[in-house]
């Protein structure tokens, strides 16, 4: 529920800003306001889903095999006129890359699914199938499946929370507020729109490859170098040391066949079919998750105050593009706080399950209907740092404002840790 925000009406004052108190439910509580029949996965829907994005896949691709000897014949060029039939070939290009683009991600939705046990209640259906889906999208099956899972433990935990961790007021070497002295925010924080667009742009597109290689935007008590390739890494146990070197084969395999796809077809080939359909891959995922994690009405907590059930609540359904959001991506943004509760629920069943949980979790449950995009950019510029006090923290925007603050019992009073 959205708060009310104070620089909406005249001014901005700490003091006017909503409070508000951290869900007290256990986490039992609230999975008995479920129906069980929602946690049944069933193996067989799981892979009829996963036939149809398939299936896609190969209808769209088939279709894009007639975009260039379409609009390069003869007839075609007189008919429309050289520059006419070199738009029209591009922007059908365009729709093969958007349609293929979700399409794939479907598929990566899936092997999600599969990284959670919600595919299926065999482990090694979701495993085989989780490996095969990702391999073929560039992702490190197992290796990521290991840290989304200690995301999923620990998320909104700012000592703990494996991805998506916000900076703090020190980390941007901003200097505390202290009532006397007024800090220029922009000094810090003051990028033109253009800058903030190109940044933009960049997290869409490299942000997803650069936490697996770098860990960026991970933990920042990690050593430097933690990656997801690496079997020592710190994300990872002795244990688990055969399952990435496995993750990492599938990239091999699936490295080495593009090789020879580039040899056998062309590079350029190559790019069209699959390379910017991928980059659409990375894309909505880096988009989704982002969004679902990044706004400023969701708290972060640390240790003091956070738990499973807190963590879970700390992220927002949004209306992600509509139908083909719910079709194609499978219902990943419009119903991913139940996911956070509940991960080993399959996609099919949060719409219902969503009902319940939000008659149960009243305001504590968070929903936009902004559009996307919009939401990205405003998130992306109000969404800021967060302070170096306090158990209970909320983004502070390019003005250093935030939206809400903790109710009175969990703000910072003299030595007590909470927020403000």
């Amino acid at each position: 529920m959205p708060f009310d925000v104070p620089e909406k009406r005249e001014g901005y004052s700490e003091d006017a800003l909503p409070e508000f108190t951290p869900l007290p439910w256990k986490l039992q509580d609230i999975r008995d306001a479920i129906p069980p029949h929602l946690f049944v996965r069933d193996t067989r829907r799981g892979l009829a889903w996963l036939g149809v994005d398939l299936l896609m896949a190969a209808c769209c691709w088939r279709l894009a095999l007639l975009i260039d000897p379409t609009f390069t014949d003869g007839a075609t060029v007189q008919r429309l006129s050289v520059p006419g039939a070199e738009i029209a070939r591009w922007l059908s290009w365009a729709i093969y890359w958007w349609f293929q683009g979700l399409v794939f991600t479907g598929i990566w939705v899936i092997g999600h699914e599969c990284g959670h046990g919600a595919f299926s209640a065999s482990q090694r259906i979701c495993n085989t199938i989780g490996f095969a889906t990702h391999s073929l999208l560039l992702t490190p099956y197992f290796s990521w499946k290991i840290s989304h899972h200690r995301h999923h433990c620990n998320h909104a935990s700012m000592e703990r929370d494996e991805v998506y961790v916000p900076k703090t007021r020190s980390d941007l070497g901003i200097p505390e507020e202290d009532g006397v002295r007024k800090i220029d925010y922009d000094e810090y924080l003051g990028d033109t729109p253009l800058y903030t667009l190109f940044m933009l742009v960049r997290q869409q597109l490299l942000a997803f490859p650069a936490y697996l290689v770098f860990n960026v935007s991970g933990q920042k008590n990690y050593p430097r170098w933690t990656n997801h390739f690496d079997p020592n890494s710190i994300l990872f146990t002795k244990d688990q040391r055969d399952a990435v070197l496995l993750s990492n084969l599938g990239l091999l395999i699936m490295a080495a066949f593009l090789q020879y796809a580039c040899q056998a077809w062309g590079s350029a080939a190559v790019v069209k079919f699959y390379g910017v359909p991928w980059l659409c891959v990375t894309h909505w995922f880096i988009m989704i998750t982002y969004l679902h994690h990044t706004d400023p009405e969701l708290p972060h907590y640390r240790q003091a105050e956070w738990n499973y059930q807190r963590g879970a609540a700390a992220t927002v359904d949004r209306n992600f593009l509509g139908w083909m959001g719910r079709f194609f991506l499978h219902d990943v943004a419009h119903y991913h706080v139940i996911h956070h509760f509940f991960p080993k629920m399959p996609f099919y069943h949060g719409a219902e399950a969503t009902q319940h949980l939000r008659a149960f979790l009243g305001d504590h449950y968070h929903y936009s209907e902004k559009p996307v995009f919009k939401a990205l950019w405003d998130n992306y510029n109000a969404c800021q740092f967060v302070e170096d006090t306090g158990s209970i923290l909320f983004y502070r925007d390019k003005k250093g404002h935030a939206v809400a603050r903790p109710a009175a019992q969990y703000r910072v009073t003299g030595g007590t840790t909470s927020s403000q």
